[in-house]
């Protein structure tokens, strides 16, 4: 939980515009106030390391799915991954990305946007590094020489959950 006021505002509107413009059948099961949750409510319930379904496409347009380490920090999902990586050479040249983390039935948070490179020089870079290194005890570029952190930025985003108050514990909406 490393949101701002603002960020929580900024990942509130995504959440309240991205379900208006869902199809009716997902709109049939992602019901707003009934099956949905808060930007501050998702916020809490997003600690820690969670796995992501990140989906990437060929130069062909073939899609590709692969798992990765998602970090939900500032309101957007971080990973890492290998520069040597396939989704890293898709992202590159397409950096459209859709990624989902799903808890079972309880849980399901989908995403599309686009992916951001996080070089070593961007003032956020530290940040980050820190926060992965607490998480994994040391930190991913010492894992291989070609380690890169990326960012996906949003442009569409819903949060379901089955039973709300089962998945956020009674965390309150407001600040």
């Amino acid at each position: 939980m490393y949101e701002t006021d603002e960020e929580h505002e900024t990942l509130q509107a995504l959440l309240d515009t991205s379900l208006p413009r869902a199809s009716d059948h997902l709109r049939s099961i992602i019901k707003p106030g009934e099956r949905t949750l808060t930007a501050r409510q998702l916020t809490s319930v997003l600690t820690g390391m969670c796995t992501l379904s990140a989906a990437t496409v060929t130069a062909k347009g073939a899609p590709r799915i692969s798992a990765v380490d998602g970090h939900f920090l500032h309101g957007r999902w971080i990973f890492s991954t290998s520069g040597t990586a396939v989704k890293v050479r898709h992202l590159r040249a397409r950096p459209g990305v859709s990624v989902a983390h799903i808890r079972g039935d309880d849980l399901g948070v989908f995403v599309h946007g686009t992916v951001e490179f996080i070089e070593p020089d961007q003032a956020d870079w530290k940040p980050i590094d820190d926060h992965l290194t607490a998480h994994y005890d040391s930190s991913p570029t010492t894992w291989e020489d070609d380690i890169v952190y990326l960012r996906v930025v949003p442009n569409w985003m819903v949060a379901y959950a089955f039973d709300p108050a089962k998945v956020v514990g009674g965390v309150a909406d407001t600040p």
